[in-house]
């Protein structure tokens, strides 16, 4: 499982001109997974991202989690995660699970998100073409691989 963490002071997704997910502080999580992703990837992803202390405290340290600044959570399935542009230009999709495999994947980590946050996340349409809007703020940009968690 791959994903990309952006501190935002808003995002949102929209799906045919319609707003189908939205928060203010927060993060926004593009998650990507392939096949041999497992409930093990999907607890441990949930929990780096709520309990990453990438908000300021009071003197301006990032030592405070989404969790702990009342902060939302945007998550949108993106298998481009893993795409390869080793041979040629045009993307290998090749490693990015197949959307019977990924959906349900996707709808688990929702759920564990939800349930480490403490409330409900707010996502976008599996499969969907969507766009995507956020502030960024920081700007603050992370990208973590549960196959590589170093």
């Amino acid at each position: 499982m791959r994903v990309v963490i952006q501190r935002v002071k808003e995002a949102s997704v929209a799906v045919d001109g319609e707003i189908c997910g939205k928060i203010g502080p927060g993060l926004l999580v593009l998650a990507g997974f392939e096949e041999a992703d497992t409930a093990a990837d999907l607890d441990w992803m949930a929990g780096k991202i709520v309990r990453s202390r990438i908000f300021s405290d009071a003197d301006g340290v990032m030592n405070c989690s989404v969790q702990e600044v009342g902060g939302g959570i945007l998550a949108v399935s993106q298998f481009t995660l893993y795409a390869s542009l080793k041979k040629g230009n045009r993307p290998s999709w090749s490693r990015a699970a197949r959307g019977d495999i990924s959906q349900p994947l996707f709808e688990r980590f929702v759920a564990k998100l939800a349930l480490e946050l403490g409330r409900p996340v707010a996502t976008g349409i599996f499969g969907a073409d969507m766009q995507v809007s956020l502030l960024n703020d920081g700007p603050v940009t992370l990208t973590v691989d549960s196959r590589n968690p170093d």
